[in-house]
């Protein structure tokens, strides 16, 4: 026979005599309403509130919560609104102590501790709404059974950045989630995180809310609605599932319809953090944000209105200026019923910024019905397929579906045709039976559909190979060698250069800077004679090395001999051509510098090739005199040294100062980054245009961008310094491949892209230079590959001495 209420009541003031504990007349009073409800024959809800619970309270609520299951209470909801002194543990035993009875937890992991987190997220829970408030995850690793879970709310989780791998595994019947005022940005990653939610129907990284010209709006349904900035009480996760039929298929939504929208009330308040600093990688308690830094407008971009008048039918079109496409006023006008009403975007998340990114979840998430509290229509969702197929590609190398490794392999010994080819009026790159790399691009997507989170891991090379306990490396420069797939050379802010087995991680050669170098810029292998390079330093300084023929040291280092040219006052830039006979130096000049290698001589400079300074100069990968130069003064231009450089071939402009230009790997394009993501590539026969990558500005006039070509010409990496994101592109079509999104591990601390390069023997492998933006961080070489699973990276570095930005160089 179940326990009786009043029962139950017996028992904890018993336990509370025993205890020598005075009974909370809260916890009474919450038992004395549900066993009203019972009598009135309504679902019988026990309510436990943690606020002022006390470690001494511990075991008379413990001897109540194991016998609930036997007990008339149909469902228990643990709540905490405010600050609790009871020891996560403690709360934690309770909580898992009721069992299949756990309707709701609404929690402040604050009052808690991070252990507490840590267990829930291992463990899991067996309550069907779990709202997590103002959490401090930094990288989401929810990988425990929530096997009754329906509802997750994470807002104001203003420190959650990230999911792991394995994140959302064991959450089948999770059908509403929502993630506003988080760090999430990257589409990838959370598509890849989400796509284990078979039940997820309805998402949200945004709050839109729908107010009408008198500035009445409605961020939850029903009459009783706060402001977003008012709190609420946890109650409201109480509220029945949005009737999806009812509006899936409406062609016209009123107003009254986007409010009965929202499972989830947004009134809820940010919670500043009152833990210590901790360096934890999944969990950090150290951020202390004020209110007035947590306003998503700081992060959109120039222009972007996140107040719009929506017309009545509320498409994904209707949202297009999401996408950058909003009209110049940013507004659209619509009236229902005669009553002018417009959507508010609130608490949005970076991601939210993302362009197409309504686009992109509706076509990657086939079972959702409601995004950022807006129905997805039939024909939203063909809309978001066409868009998302124009500018994103799922796999490398227009594969269309995945493939498993294995029978990849099979088709190869049986000499089978691979299967995911397009048709050949799509112009495939490598048509069946006409590519010798079939295969291998087949098995590149095959592995690359795999994960979307790649192996990242940090070059580890310190000062403590050569005998310095102390000593640290401050990388501003790197290169691969174009012959040797093990090696790879980095110059230093403190003139040093480092010549290292990237693939073991140890020093091959060290040159030190003797003082006569400052930051090293350029740096520049021989391809014909792959012991040697030209270094140069921004103090003008210019010297070959040969690291093949010089003594060892003491430690079984080697030390370089070089040969010093003619200084180049402020370098930023060194090349060698084709042949190995020449080199050119560009810098803080209108100026270029032609080198004889042989020789050692400085044979001319070549005078105002520009208006403003030349930043970097490339010459051809197959043709010896020809190069080009890229400037600040919005200019790209191709020279020939057969024709005395006094004009250029041909000029292309770009709409802002160029910071670099690289030549594809067959010299049939120019790459050209301009500052702010202009990135275009370029015929190199005539400079015209041939592709626009049209990757999104930030409106930062310091953000420099960078990009090269990724192991042949097929696709193209991109990053900015102001920016923590490389893109990968098609380098046919411009669609975006990939974002690479990097952490750095301090809590607080975010990593930016300083300068990167594509690894020339492995397909989608590459490095990033990456910088911190904390002093007390160091800067740091990460590898990246594309087709290997972060689950193989067991080990990764952090700590250090930072680097300061620079413009110059490549």
């Amino acid at each position: 026979m179940a326990i009786k209420i009043p029962a139950l009541g017996s028992i904890y003031i018993e336990s509370c005599r025993r205890h020598g504990v005075a009974p909370r007349t809260g916890f009474l009073s919450a038992l004395f309403k549900a066993d009203v409800k019972k009598s009135r024959h309504e679902l019988c809800v026990l309510e436990i509130l943690l606020d002022h619970v006390k470690d001494v309270d511990f075991h008379p609520l413990l001897e109540v919560t194991t016998r609930i299951g036997d007990s008339e209470i149909e469902a228990v909801d643990v709540l905490n609104e405010s600050s609790c002194a009871l020891n996560g543990e403690y709360a934690l035993v309770l909580i898992r102590s009721i069992d299949q009875k756990l309707r709701i937890v609404d929690l402040q992991d604050l009052s808690f501790g991070k252990d507490f987190l840590r267990v829930v997220s291992q463990r899991g829970l067996q309550c069907q709404v779990l709202n997590l408030r103002s959490s401090h995850f930094r990288k989401l690793n929810l990988v425990g059974e929530f096997l009754r879970l329906h509802t997750l709310n994470l807002d104001y989780s203003t420190m959650l950045s990230s999911f792991r791998e394995d994140c959302f595994s064991s959450m089948p019947n999770l059908m509403c989630l929502s993630m506003c005022e988080t760090r999430i940005s990257n589409l990838w990653t959370t598509i890849a995180a989400l796509s284990k939610l078979p039940s997820l129907v309805e998402l949200r990284f945004q709050n839109w809310i729908c107010c009408n010209d008198v500035g009445s709006s409605g961020s939850s349904g029903g009459d009783d609605q706060t402001g977003p900035s008012q709190p609420s009480n946890a109650s409201h996760l109480e509220m029945p599932p949005i009737s999806l039929n009812l509006l899936i298929d409406l062609d016209v939504m009123t107003e009254q319809a986007i409010r009965n929208l929202l499972p989830f009330s947004m009134n809820q308040n940010f919670q500043n953090a009152n833990e210590d600093s901790s360096d934890d990688s999944e969990v950090d308690f150290s951020i202390h944000l004020e209110n007035d830094q947590l306003d998503s407008s700081h992060s959109a971009p120039p222009g972007w209105n996140r107040e719009i008048n929506l017309p009545s039918e509320a498409t994904s079109a209707a949202l297009s200026n999401q996408n950058g496409e909003e009209s110049s006023e940013g507004a659209i006008s619509g009236h229902v019923a005669d009553v002018s009403f417009k959507y508010i975007s609130e608490h949005a998340s970076p991601i939210c910024f993302e362009q197409h990114y309504r686009e992109f979840m509706i076509a990657s998430i086939p079972q959702l019905r409601v995004l950022d509290n807006l129905p997805i229509r039939n024909i939203d969702r063909e809309m978001a397929n066409l868009t998302f197929f124009k500018h994103f590609e799922r796999l490398p190398y227009r594969r269309s579906d995945k493939e498993n490794v294995v029978s990849i392999l099979q088709k190869r010994e049986i000499r089978a045709i691979p299967s995911s080819f397009r048709t050949q009026k799509q112009m495939p790159m490598d048509p069946v039976g006409k590519s010798q790399h079939s295969y291998a691009r087949s098995l590149c997507a095959a592995k690359m559909g795999s994960s979307a989170w790649p192996y990242m891991h940090s070059l580890s090379i310190s000062g403590n190979d050569l005998g310095d306990e102390n000593g640290s490396f401050r990388p501003r420069q790197f290169e691969y060698h174009p012959t040797n797939s093990s090696l790879m050379v980095f110059g230093t802010l403190d003139g040093e250069v480092v010549v290292v087995n990237h693939e073991k991680q140890k020093i091959v050669s060290y040159i030190p800077s003797f003082g006569t170098m400052n930051s090293v810029l350029g740096l520049c292998w021989l391809k014909h004679f792959p012991s040697r390079l030209i270094a140069g330093s921004d103090n003008g300084s210019l010297k070959l090395y040969n690291i093949q023929h010089f003594p060892s040291t003491s430690n079984g280092l080697r030390t370089a001999s070089a040969v010093t040219f003619d200084e180049f006052d402020q370098l930023t830039s060194v090349h060698v051509n084709s042949t190995d006979e020449l080199f050119l130096a560009s810098g803080y000049s209108k100026n270029v510098a032609l080198y004889d290698i042989n020789s050692g001589r400085r044979l001319q400079v070549f005078t105002d090739m520009h208006q403003e300074h030349i930043n970097v100069v490339k010459f051809s990968n197959r043709s010896p005199s020809i190069f080009a130069t890229s400037s600040f003064d919005q200019d790209i231009k191709m020279w020939d040294l057969r024709q005395k450089p006094i004009r250029p071939c041909y000029t292309a402009t770009s709409s802002k100062g160029n910071v670099m230009v690289c030549f594809s790997p067959d010299d049939h394009y120019l790459l050209a980054s301009a500052v702010d993501n202009e990135v275009k590539q370029l015929l190199a026969a005539d400079g015209s245009l041939h592709l626009d990558f049209q990757i999104p500005a930030t409106g930062s006039s310091q953000n420099y961008t960078r990009s090269y070509y990724l192991n042949g010409k097929d696709y193209i990496i991109s990053g900015s310094c102001d920016e923590h994101v490389v893109r990968v592109c098609c380098a046919q079509t411009g669609r975006r491949l990939r974002d690479i999104s990097l952490e750095g591990k301090a809590s607080g601390s975010s990593m930016f892209v300083q300068s990167l390069r594509g690894d020339p023997f492995r397909p989608f492998n590459m490095s990033i230079l990456a910088a911190y933006t904390r002093p007390s961080s160091k800067s740091e070489i990460v590898k990246v590959n594309l087709l290997a699973s972060s689950e193989c990276n067991k080990e990764s570095s952090s700590g250090g001495s930072s680097f300061p930005f620079n413009s110059m160089g490549g």
